[in-house]
């Protein structure tokens, strides 16, 4: 556990020099900021919708997505590779990394699998709305469960490759997805709210 701490604290010493570690966060910054642009457009202006229709369109934001999503782990991969490695215990290192790795992953999959596609990928900005609210697990569990999977990916992976770099990393992809619902979550409700206003104008 003391070395454990040492691993945190030395977080501080990053080598700010690494081009690698700038393009990392950029690339971190960038894909909230690419979906959120490109479906809000979608929303006002249908600009995907009109080229090739409404689920072909979200499809392809949503394997852009995906791709940007793994480019993003190679320059993280990348970046933790240029920085100091601070050894670990070996049940930390190892057990410890892949149980964070593995729950960061196994949320994102269930998220996945409880949204489908067009749910993950923003379908509600081309128009594919769902019938009701998804409530089932991990959403029963926790608000946000794809953003907290994704942010205990990479904490998994600092302690993997035992990089304190990438335990700041983690915390700037949590801020990152913090602002981000800032501005997901009302817009969202906003269209599921003109959703059902329409729907019961049309009732009356």
């Amino acid at each position: 556990m003391t070395k454990f701490l040492k691993f945190v604290l030395f977080a501080s010493h990053v080598d700010w020099t690494k081009g690698s570690l700038y393009v990392a966060l950029a690339s971190i910054t960038a894909s909230p900021l690419l979906w959120n642009v490109v479906a809000r457009n979608e929303y006002r202006n249908r600009t995907l919708t009109k080229f090739m229709g409404a689920h072909s369109g979200c499809t392809a934001l949503g394997v852009t997505i995906f791709v940007a999503g793994l480019y993003r782990e190679v320059l993280y991969k990348k970046a933790l590779h240029d920085q100091a490695q601070f050894h670990l215990p070996h049940g930390i290192q190892t057990v410890v990394a892949w149980i964070i790795f593995g729950a960061g992953n196994f949320l994102v999959f269930t998220s996945f699998i409880a949204l489908g596609f067009y749910g993950t990928y923003l379908g509600d900005h081309f128009g594919i709305l769902k019938e009701q609210r998804v409530t089932q697990f991990p959403f029963n569990v926790l608000d946000d469960p794809m953003y907290v999977g994704s942010t205990l990916c990479f904490v998994g992976a600092a302690l993997w490759y035992e990089r304190p770099v990438g335990l700041l990393v983690s915390l700037y992809v949590a801020f990152t997805y913090y602002v981000a619902l800032k501005f997901e979550k009302p817009f969202t409700n906003m269209i599921y709210e003109n959703r059902n206003r329409s729907a019961k104008s049309k009732r009356w």
